[in-house]
C-alpha cells in the first residue's frame, strides 16, 4: 500500500518537507507531494520538465520533473494521483526511463504506443470516473508557469470529449495562484537556486545584424499585424533579438533567464534579474539600442497593464499582443483577453531560423575547428585501443573530446550533454555517461556512438559518428552502410520552395526500411548560430503535422540512424545549411529549387562500409566529402602529427575492390 494513504505519515512528512532531504522517485518524497496536494485539494498535480520559457534543457532549480521521478531525461512530464505516479516520455528514453524509474513508485507511459493515451485523455477518464462516481469535479493542479499557454486548450478539449454530456462540467486546471510550486515545497533547502549568469554582448562581427535593426524589422510586422505589444518568452529568441549570451543559466546552451516585450510606440524592454546586467558594455549595448531594464517578475503585471489601455504612435488604439501560446507559459497568457490576444508564430522564430551569410560564416568556421578537435581525440582513441590494447571508459571518451574542443578558439562550452555509448549503451539515443553500474569500456570488441557538439563564440556544432576500433559483424556493416546511405541521400537532395521538412524524411530511411529497420527519433532539427543545439521551428521527421517549409540560410542536422537495445547503437549525423540549388535567378513563373551544403568536416569510417550495398555515386560522394574534409582541417594541423596522420589515412578514396 502506497505511504500516501498512512495519513499520520503524510502529515509528518509535509511538516519536514523543507527540511527532510528525499531521495529523487522514492515513496517517501511522493507521500510528502501527496500531502500537499491534500492540503490545496487537488486530485492531481502535473510536473512537466519546463522551466518558465518552455526550454529543452533547464537550470538545476527547474529540474523538478527529474527531482520527483528520479529520470533525468531532457522530455517527459510526471502525473502524481492520490494513489499512483505515472512518467509520460517518447521513444527515445523508454530504454532510460525503464532503468531509472522505481517500478514499485512509477508507471511508464510510452508516448505513441497505442496502450498509452495523452496525459490530457489520461486526467480526463479519471476526472470522468470520479464525477460518475460522485458528481465531484476532478482538479488538476498546476504551476502555470511552467506550462505551454496551449496545454489549457488541450486539457479543455480533452475534458469536453470523456463528459458524456454537453453541460457537464467534469474537470478543472488549478493553478493554485498564490502558492508556491508545489514540488518546490517538498524540494525545500535541497532545491538549487536560480542562476543569474551575467549577460556578455553577443558582437556584431558574429550577429550580422544589430539589435536596432531586428527591432525596427519587427516593428514593421507588428504594424502590418496591427499588435500594439509583442511579447518574447524562449531563452534563444532573446538571445537574439538583444545580441546577448549567458553561460551557466542553462547547461549547454548561451541563453539568459529572460523576457523580452517590443511596444508598437517606442518601448523596448528587457526583464532580468539585475545580477545579469552589471556589465558596463551590456548596459552600454542595451542603451545604444533603446532598451529598458525591469525586474524578471513584472513580466505578468505588465502584459496585463498593456491589455487594459492602448496607445500606438499618440493614436488611440485597442491593444493587441502578439504572443506564440506554443512557446510562452499559461501564466503570461491568461492575463490577456481572448479578443486582444495574437497568437501566431513571433517574429523572432522566423529571423533567427534563416541565419544571416555573417553567421553562416561562424558556423562553418565553427566546424572546421570541430574536425581539428574530433581529429585529436578519435586519433588518440584509436591509438590508445587499438594499438595499445588498453580500454578506455565511457566518462574518459567524454573528457578527451571535450577537452580537445576546449583547446579550439573561441570554445565556451559543450553544445549539449555527450553521449559516448559503448555496446549495448550506445542503443540508448539520449544516453549520457557516468560512473556507475551500467558505464561500459571501450574496446575493440564493441562500437561507440559519439554524438557531441561545441558552443563556440561564432558557431554551435552537432555531430555524431558511430567507430569501431576492431572487426565489425556483418550485420552491423549491413545495417551501418544503410544508415550511411540514408544520408546521403538526404545530403544530396534537391527539393522546389514551399516544401516543410518532412517531405524529405523518406530519403533518409528508404534503405533501412527495405531491410526491415527504422529509427524513432527525428531525422533532423534545426540548430541556431552561436545559440542552442537544437532551434525550431524546422524540422525533418516523419511528424507530417510540422509543416515548416525548408528556406535558404536555416542550418538542419542529417542523423538517420538505427538501435538494436542491447546490442548496438548507429547513427551518422552531420549540419547542413540550406542554400539555393542554382546561382541563376529561375525562369518568370519558375520555382526556386534548393540543396544543402555540408557543414560537419569529420570522416566517416570506411572499414564499416560494405561496399557492394553502395553505388558508385555513393562512392563518389564520400570520397568527395572526405577530399573536401582534407582540404579544410589538414592545414590546421601540424604535419606529420598523429592527428594529421589519422585524417590523411581516414580522408583517402574508399577501396572499391569488393563492389
Amino acid at each position: 500500500m502506497s505511504a500516501s494513504n498512512d495519513e499520520g505519515s503524510a502529515d509528518v512528512a509535509t511538516a519536514d518537507a523543507t527540511k527532510t532531504s528525499y531521495k529523487s522517485g522514492s515513496g517517501e518524497l511522493l507521500a510528502a507531494l501527496r500531502a500537499e496536494m491534500k492540503k490545496k485539494n487537488v486530485d492531481a498535480y502535473v510536473i512537466p520538465s519546463d522551466d518558465p520559457h518552455l526550454s529543452e534543457y533547464v537550470a538545476d532549480a527547474y529540474g523538478r520533473r527529474c527531482f520527483v521521478t528520479g529520470f533525468d531525461g531532457s522530455a517527459g512530464t510526471a502525473l502524481v494521483t492520490e494513489d499512483a505516479a505515472y512518467l509520460w516520455t517518447d521513444s527515445r528514453y523508454w530504454n532510460q526511463a525503464n532503468l531509472q524509474l522505481d517500478s514499485e513508485h512509477w508507471q511508464l507511459m510510452k508516448l505513441g504506443q497505442t496502450d498509452a493515451p495523452t496525459l490530457p485523455k489520461f486526467v480526463a477518464d479519471l476526472a470522468n470516473k470520479k464525477y460518475t462516481d460522485s458528481n465531484t469535479v476532478y482538479r488538476l493542479g498546476l504551476d502555470p508557469y511552467v506550462h505551454a499557454a496551449s496545454f489549457e486548450k488541450e486539457m479543455e478539449t480533452a475534458y469536453n470529449e470523456a463528459a458524456d454530456d454537453d453541460e457537464k462540467t467534469i474537470g478543472v486546471i488549478d493553478t493554485l495562484d498564490g502558492s508556491e510550486n508545489l514540488v518546490d515545497i517538498v524540494w525545500g533547502e535541497q532545491r538549487p537556486p536560480v542562476p543569474k549568469s551575467p549577460f556578455r554582448v553577443h558582437p556584431l562581427k558574429y550577429a550580422g545584424v544589430s539589435v536596432a535593426d531586428k527591432i525596427k524589422e519587427i516593428r514593421s510586422q507588428m504594424k502590418e499585424k496591427k499588435v500594439t505589444l509583442s511579447v518574447f518568452s524562449t531563452l534563444d529568441d532573446i538571445a537574439y533579438l538583444f545580441n546577448i549570451r549567458a553561460m551557466g543559466d542553462v547547461f549547454s546552451c548561451p541563453v539568459g533567464i529572460a523576457y523580452g516585450t517590443i511596444t508598437l510606440d517606442g518601448d523596448v524592454t528587457l526583464y532580468c534579474d539585475d545580477a545579469k546586467v552589471q556589465s558596463e558594455e551590456v548596459k552600454e549595448h542595451l542603451k545604444e539600442a533603446g532598451v529598458t531594464l525591469a525586474p524578471y517578475e513584472n513580466i505578468v503585471p505588465d502584459v496585463e497593464a498593456h491589455c487594459s489601455k492602448g496607445s500606438a504612435n499618440g493614436e488611440s488604439t485597442k491593444p493587441r499582443v502578439w504572443l506564440d501560446k506554443s512557446r510562452c507559459n499559461y501564466a503570461i497568457s491568461r492575463v490577456i483577453p481572448t479578443k486582444s490576444l495574437y497568437d501566431k508564430q513571433n517574429a523572432v522564430t522566423s529571423m533567427k531560423a534563416c541565419k544571416n551569410e555573417v553567421e553562416l560564416e561562424g558556423m562553418r568556421q565553427a566546424h572546421i575547428v570541430d574536425g581539428v578537435a574530433m581529429a585529436h581525440a578519435i586519433s588518440q582513441l584509436e591509438d590508445t585501443v587499438l594499438n595499445k590494447g588498453e580500454k578506455v571508459s565511457e566518462v574518459d571518451v567524454d573528457l578527451i573530446i571535450t577537452g580537445e574542443r576546449a583547446k579550439q578558439p573561441g570554445f565556451l562550452e559543450v553544445s549539449f550533454p555527450t553521449i559516448a555509448g559503448v555496446g549495448s549503451n550506445g542503443a540508448i539515443i539520449h544516453y549520457r555517461a557516468e560512473d556507475n553500474e551500467i558505464m561500459q569500456y571501450l574496446d575493440t570488441s564493441n562500437p561507440i556512438l559519439i554524438d557531441s557538439g561545441g558552443q563556440y563564440e561564432y558557431g554551435t556544432t552537432d555531430v555524431t559518428r558511430t567507430w569501431h576500433f576492431g572487426e565489425g559483424t556483418d550485420e552491423f556493416k549491413d545495417v551501418y552502410t544503410r544508415v550511411l546511405k540514408g544520408n546521403i541521400g538526404m545530403d544530396t537532395m534537391t527539393w522546389p520552395e514551399n516544401t516543410p521538412g518532412f517531405v524529405l524524411d523518406v530519403f533518409a530511411r528508404k534503405w533501412l526500411w527495405e531491410a526491415g529497420k527504422d529509427y524513432g527519433h527525428g531525422t533532423g532539427h534545426g540548430v541556431g548560430a552561436a545559440l542552442n543545439v537544437h532551434e525550431g521551428p524546422m524540422s525533418i521527421s516523419a511528424r507530417w503535422k510540422n509543416l515548416e517549409v525548408l528556406k535558404a540560410g536555416m542550418v538542419l542536422s542529417n542523423e538517420p540512424g538505427y538501435y538494436e537495445d542491447g546490442n548496438f547503437g548507429i547513427r551518422i549525423e552531420n549540419l547542413m545549411e540550406v542554400c539555393p540549388a542554382s546561382e541563376e535567378e529561375p525562369a518568370p513563373g519558375a520555382k526556386n529549387f534548393f540543396k544543402f551544403k555540408k557543414l560537419t568536416m569529420i570522416p566517416i569510417q570506411k572499414s564499416l562500409i560494405k561496399t557492394e550495398l553502395m553505388t558508385d555515386v555513393e562512392m563518389d560522394w564520400l570520397d568527395e566529402y572526405h577530399d573536401t574534409v582534407w582540404k579544410n582541417v589538414s592545414p590546421l594541423l601540424e604535419e606529420g602529427s598523429a592527428a594529421w596522420k589519422w585524417l590523411e589515412k581516414s580522408c583517402t578514396k574508399i577501396d572499391r575492390s569488393s563492389n
